[in-house]
């Protein structure tokens, strides 16, 4: 059981690196878009990014879910945590509708708003944190 734990930390530590990193990468795609005029390397990197780390996102997902299902029969924190990784995951399919925009050349918001959509999901991080540590029921 013990090597499930192993891949589902593996495979958050990638999926957050894309979650975090993503978002600030559109930043720079948009600056490189409006020199370029096209996608050059800050979008490639942006966009391979983004479905490298979908991929660790859902083995993530799935070995989190038989971890709490296995493990800790579904008790009340892990259901607690898994809504949190749910909000989670949608911030990661909006990001993903991001990236898709940028692919056509569409960047609908300023940096300013890319870099507090960056850290919403860095606040939700933590509270996953807290409730894995502290198990608070």
């Amino acid at each position: 059981m013990d090597w499930v734990k192993i891949i589902h930390l593996l495979c958050v530590l990638g999926w957050m690196t894309g979650i975090f990193a993503v978002p600030r990468g559109l930043i720079y795609w948009k600056r490189e878009y409006a020199s370029l005029g096209k996608m050059g390397p800050a979008g490639d990197f942006t966009f391979r990014l983004y479905r490298f780390a979908a991929g660790l996102g859902v083995i993530a997902l799935v070995t989190g879910l038989w971890l709490a299902w296995v493990w800790w029969s579904f008790a009340a924190w892990t259901l607690l945590k898994l809504a949190l990784v749910l909000v989670i995951a949608a911030h990661y399919v909006w990001t993903g509708l991001l990236v898709r925009d940028a692919m056509r050349g569409r960047f609908g918001h300023g940096e300013t708003w890319y870099r507090v959509f960056n850290e919403v999901s860095v606040l939700v991080v933590i509270a996953v944190l807290w409730v894995v540590v502290v198990k608070p029921f």
